[in-house]
């Protein structure tokens, strides 16, 4: 179980990255969401994943499930909800704004002066 729950955690880590570094936006708010995936999965198998075990102790139980990782992931899902709709709206005032989705659009060079003065 374990092998599996790193291995989920790796593939989109490593996913989550390579979208991120592409160059554009759409790609860069799905590498963003698959991290915050990874990172969610990461903090909620820091709390011992065990199938059918309690989320609480209790007296003639010697195995539980730590709540506190789960608590984590649920203020991180709503975090990471908010922030995903706040970098859709970035991206798209960016993108209505110049009609490309371009992350790297390079400035205009400057002009040179000293051309048209007489």
């Amino acid at each position: 179980m374990e092998l599996i729950l790193a291995s989920a955690i790796g593939i989109m880590t490593a996913a989550g990255i390579y979208l991120v570094l592409r160059l554009r936006t759409f790609p860069v708010i799905l590498g963003i969401s698959l991290l915050t995936y990874a990172v969610n999965v990461f903090l909620f198998t820091s709390g011992r994943a065990r199938v059918g075990a309690p989320p609480v102790l209790r007296d003639d139980i010697t195995t539980y499930t730590d709540p506190l990782p789960q608590a984590l992931v649920l203020t991180a899902i709503v975090i990471s909800f908010g922030m995903t709709a706040v970098i859709v709206m970035i991206s798209l005032g960016a993108f209505l704004g110049s009609d490309d989705d371009q992350v790297n659009d390079q400035p205009d060079p400057p002009q040179d002066r000293s051309e048209g003065s007489s």
